[in-house]
């Protein structure tokens, strides 16, 4: 599918502040997954200076740094971004132990992957947690089959829980959000995130968009999901928003282990008592694309 997005971001403050060095991740992800074809950034009032950069997770982004006080920051961002996975099933899990849950992976991968094992929890055992018992259920259900572990657990928090829209604001815990059962893209992300750490699957949080509009926002947002690395798979992406393996439908531009390196954008200001409003348009236009030349279409 071909995307093209605009996506403006723009930051309002009550009287002029100092802002710090900001990072900026609203560049489409150029992988085996999706091609960036053009890309643009307009800064309003141009920053004294910025640097593009590759972040620990790869992500790519840009620093922006400022010399003077202001009462507003714009990101103008156009992006055309063509997505290449047509099928989200196209892999083999080439790893025996990975087959079958509690997984795990070959002792390098294992070392790699590290960040995106951790359930940060402090517990040894897994499924004394609400989030891990109730993972261990949904694995007993499918005799502990990763694969089919996978999509159900996407399938569990799509049709069992509330999907709300919610515009700003840090992901609720995975405790929280499985205890309500209810919550934004944000929100069931890093609960299908935290549920698969703790069956021994590296997992992280994606931000980006998506063609698939939930039925609980009235117009585009940016969007989240997880990503389960799988030994012979790679990272595979599932939405359990939308209760679906990821293809051709979602464009991704950053994923981490935490879901703070993930956000379009990170950043602070110096400013007494000064209150400041974030607002956000995107837009997207999606269509299939044109074949290359001597090609037939499909």
């Amino acid at each position: 599918m071909l995307f093209e997005i605009r996506h403006s971001i723009r930051f309002s403050y009550e009287r002029p502040v100092f802002l710090e060095p900001m990072i900026v991740r609203l560049s489409p992800r150029q992988d085996v997954t999706q091609r960036l074809i053009s890309h643009e950034l307009t800064v309003t009032e141009a920053p004294a200076g910025h640097s593009l950069i590759l972040e620990p997770d790869g992500t790519d982004a840009r620093v922006l740094w400022f010399s003077d006080k202001r009462e507003h920051l714009q990101l103008q961002v156009l992006s055309v971004v063509e997505t290449l996975r047509c099928n989200p099933f196209d892999w083999i899990l080439t790893h025996p132990p990975a087959q079958r849950l509690p997984a795990s992976y070959p002792a390098a991968e294992a070392a790699s992957l590290a960040p995106s094992l951790s359930t940060t929890s402090g517990v040894s055992e897994p499924d004394s947690t609400p989030v891990g018992a109730w993972a261990a259920g949904i694995a007993a259900e499918v005799e502990h089959s990763t694969p089919d572990f996978l999509m159900r657990l996407a399938d569990e928090i799509h049709h069992g829980f509330h999907h709300i829209g919610r515009l700003d604001g840090e992901p609720f815990s995975p405790e929280d959000t499985l205890s309500s059962r209810c919550g934004a893209c944000r929100d069931t992300a890093m609960l299908y995130v935290m549920a698969c750490r703790s069956q021994g699957l590296a997992a992280r949080f994606v931000s980006g968009y998506s063609m698939h509009h939930p039925p609980e926002v009235s117009e585009h947002e940016l969007h989240a999901w997880a990503e389960v690395y799988l030994p012979g798979g790679g990272w595979r992406g599932y939405d359990p928003s939308l209760g679906l393996a990821v293809a051709d439908g979602h464009v991704a531009l950053a994923a981490s282990h935490d879901h703070l390196m993930a956000a379009p954008t990170t950043g602070t200001y110096r400013g007494t008592d000064v209150g400041s409003q974030l607002s956000y348009i995107i837009e997207l236009k999606v269509s299939d694309p044109e074949p290359e030349p001597g090609e037939e279409a499909a």
